[in-house]
């Protein structure tokens, strides 16, 4: 749940009147320098009590951002043997990697994916519960939230890939959801990192946001929410504290119906489980950075797919030019296989939008385009497994017998 995209997750602010929960520390010591253990590690906490097998890796980023990665093996299966194509799974914002398997076995992509004997990554963006921190910066430090979602595609995505690429020595299939998405093509633009990845698949696609319709997220940009933060001294937006959930209470008045919370944030879903909303609530969701906020309210502003701008002294000074650069689509490579997924109610991934990504796009993915769901059904619909992810992993197996010949 997440976009503006981001906002999925906002419905669950209502609920939220706790305390901020820590990142995890590490502990232990493994022969590999990336393999870390913990108690309080997403693999101990969801995925081996579900009887998989899992174990939890470090990785550094160029700027100094201690990422969790894990990697998944079916029940039956041996992750020190592990011969399946390895799939990267990428969250979505206010979220982790948790988010692929807060469902049944027989529901969530991470379980399915395993079961269906894939080499199973899952990739934690900094600042959330189960990446570990930077080698010098503490999460109360302003410079500790320094960065936006291009930071997310260009350090954090690129050296998750790196990792994983030089484990298996094979190219990576990426999943994306939301931010997820926002993050995998702006990456795949990039020579250096396209070059590890053999497909991508995109879950309520984002490169361009000028269309959002979420009332609630329209209320926010137009409110400057962005702003209001900044002018509470806030860098961290985490929404498990008190200010923050009054203050997007706050914009619940006359001129924004909330009685449906979540459908005013991401369009109606088809098929959402409420019922599990205390077992999400457990984890979800994952502090961001304000500046992250702010960029995506600039794509929602100014209808672009660009890098952070700064201002025009400051986009001088940074990139040399008045405005920031865009994230030119038409440099992913032809060649490169890309399935995507879509919805009809989705109020964060408009349709009207992602038709202006294909158009940008130099080839021609395959589309699933589903009338009934929302944004958050993509990864949380009790039918995703049949609407959507059997049709994944067919794209998936059609690349891997067409690469076996």
């Amino acid at each position: 749940m997440d976009k503006f995209p981001a906002f999925l997750l906002l419905p669950f602010l209502c609920f939220f009147h706790s305390l901020f929960l820590s990142d995890a520390d590490v502990t232990g010591n493994s022969s590999d320098p990336g393999l870390t253990l913990s108690a309080d590690s997403l693999c101990a906490q969801l995925i081996e009590p579900n009887g998989y097998f899992c174990t939890e890796h470090t990785v550094q980023t160029k700027d100094g951002y201690l990422l969790a990665l894990q990697r998944v093996s079916s029940r039956s299966g041996d992750l020190k043997v592990q011969q399946g194509h390895p799939v990267l799974l990428q969250h979505g914002l206010f979220m982790a990697g948790d988010a692929w398997f807060l469902d049944s076995t027989e529901q969530s992509l991470g379980f399915i994916l395993a079961d269906q004997g894939f080499d199973v990554w899952v990739g934690n963006v900094r600042g959330t519960r189960w990446s570990h921190g930077h080698i010098s910066l503490l999460d109360t430090d302003k410079e500790f939230w320094e960065w936006s979602w291009q930071e997310l595609a260009l350090y954090d995505l690129a050296e998750m890939l790196h990792y994983i690429h030089a484990i298996t020595s094979s190219k990576i299939f990426i999943v994306g959801h939301s931010q997820g998405t926002i993050m995998s093509l702006a990456a795949l633009t990039q020579p250096d990192i396209v070059e590890m990845v053999e497909a991508a698949a995109l879950l309520s696609p984002i490169s361009y946001l000028e269309h959002v319709s979420a009332p609630l997220v329209l209320r926010m940009v137009a409110m400057h929410l962005d702003q209001m933060v900044l002018a509470l001294g806030l860098h961290q937006l985490n929404f498990r504290s008190d200010v923050l959930v009054n203050l997007v209470d706050s914009l619940c008045d006359d001129h924004v119906d909330c009685t449906d919370f979540l459908s005013s944030i991401t369009g109606q879903n088809c098929c959402f489980n409420k019922t599990r909303m205390n077992f999400y609530l457990e984890y979800e969701p994952h502090p961001s950075s304000v500046k992250n906020l702010r960029h995506l309210f600039q794509m929602i502003r100014q209808g672009t797919f660009s890098q952070y701008d700064y201002g025009v002294l400051k986009n001088l000074l940074i990139y040399g030019q008045f405005k920031p650069p865009a994230f030119d689509l038409n440099n992913i490579p032809k060649s490169l296989p890309i399935w995507m997924s879509y919805g009809g109610n989705d109020a964060l991934a408009d349709a009207t939008d992602v038709q202006r990504t294909l158009e940008e796009l130099s080839s021609k993915p395959e589309l699933l385009y589903l009338d009934n769901y929302g944004h958050i059904d993509f990864l949380l619909s009790v039918k995703a497994n049949r609407d959507i992810y059997d049709h994944m992993i067919g794209f998936f197996r059609s690349l891997e017998k067409s690469s076996s010949y």
